[in-house]
């Protein structure tokens, strides 16, 4: 994975970096989120987020992010493109949730899915939600999925 404040990173050393922006402020609210959009070129650039937003009384006080970019044969088919992104984010998602389990973080993870109600991705909301709800996490899509529809996005091109 990679941090722009730390650069390249393996996923325990992320682990521990999260774990360690968690701790000052066991009070504090913090959103964990995974998300995951794509852009072709000759072929798929995904860029798979872990985004920790701290929030005091519904107002962001920053944040943290960890991104990870995949390289694979182009995907033309939009159905396609979204649920391998969410795929993605849901392997990523679950390999955090684990290491948050073991050491007694309670923490929801939200996936962030790059699909919404205006554009062709809309038709796929029904399944993807459910998808994502059915493995236990919370499914948030645009416009308020900034982890794919920001960050990634901008990873993306």
């Amino acid at each position: 994975m990679f941090s722009i404040t730390h650069g390249e990173v393996s996923f325990e050393e992320t682990y521990a970096l999260i774990k360690a922006y968690l701790a000052p402020d066991e009070k504090g609210e913090y959103r964990v989120s995974v998300g995951a959009d794509s852009q072709n070129f000759s072929y798929t650039k995904i860029p798979i987020i872990i985004g920790i937003h701290k929030v005091q009384n519904n107002v962001g006080r920053g944040g943290i992010f960890f991104s990870e970019i995949k390289r694979v044969k182009r995907i033309s088919n939009i159905r396609q493109k979204i649920l391998y992104e969410t795929n993605l984010s849901l392997d990523l998602a679950e390999k955090l949730r684990q290491r948050f389990a073991q050491d007694h973080i309670r923490n929801e993870i939200a996936i962030h899915v790059d699909a919404g109600f205006n554009g062709p991705t809309r038709d796929y909301i029904p399944e993807i939600t459910g998808w994502v709800k059915a493995c236990g996490f919370r499914c948030v899509v645009k416009p308020d999925a900034y982890i794919a529809s920001s960050v990634a996005n901008r990873l993306s091109k």
